[in-house]
């Protein structure tokens, strides 16, 4: 039992009562933030329980109190849209500089390098066994002849079988213009290769 002249403060959760001799202490204890403003007081000879807020002893001056300070911000936070941003640069940088180098990588056609053990082929003498593939560039879409009848490029493995069938000459001499990269070399070879042509003769450019 609470002793006479005594003020009891009942703070939420908390089955016991704290008691104060002085209520000017239930008020230095909601300044203190021992308790809160929600929390229930009842003065002396009162039965019923109310808000400190509420309590006409304490209703102005926790008014005069205005709202409770804002709490400290949360140090440990760690702020990630920072951390996004910079990685989605770094991607952006990536992908950029990967797409330039592959532009970037065309390797131009090699000359032939004659082997000491092969002897040069003298095309006038196996006119009957070849058909002519002439390779140039229209900017950047290759172009090709065979014998001199302009092809689609795509379908250059069946002209070249249609060749290789209807006239049964399987050498074939190539023709590139200096201009042609690399990889379009390798795509004509590989098409001649696939249509049954067995000997690929380039021309060794004439010496100036």
């Amino acid at each position: 039992m609470a002793t006479p002249g005594t003020w009891l403060v009942r703070l939420a959760g908390d089955p016991t009562p704290r008691q104060l001799d002085d209520p000017h202490k239930v008020l230095d204890g909601v300044r203190d933030g021992e308790w809160e403003p929600s929390d229930e007081v009842r003065g002396p000879g009162e039965t019923m329980w109310r808000p400190v807020e509420e309590h006409p002893a304490f209703a102005d001056a926790i008014a005069d109190m205005g709202p409770p300070p804002p709490e400290p911000p949360d140090e440990t936070h760690l702020d990630m849209n920072p951390l996004i941003d910079v990685a989605l640069v770094l991607l952006v940088f990536f992908i950029l500089t990967a797409t330039v180098t592959s532009l970037r990588r065309t390797i131009d056609v090699p000359p032939p390098q004659p082997e000491s053990d092969q002897k040069p082929v003298d095309i006038s003498q196996i006119q009957d066994r070849i058909f002519r593939v002439k390779v140039t560039m229209n900017g950047e879409q290759p172009v090709v002849e065979i014998e001199k009848r302009p092809i689609v490029f795509d379908n250059l493995e069946k002209e070249m079988a249609d060749v290789v069938r209807g006239t049964g000459r399987k050498e074939m001499v190539l023709h590139a213009a200096d201009d042609v990269s690399w990889d379009i070399f390798v795509q004509v070879e590989g098409a001649a290769n696939k249509a049954g042509v067995r000997t690929i003769h380039i021309p060794t450019p004439k010496k100036k």
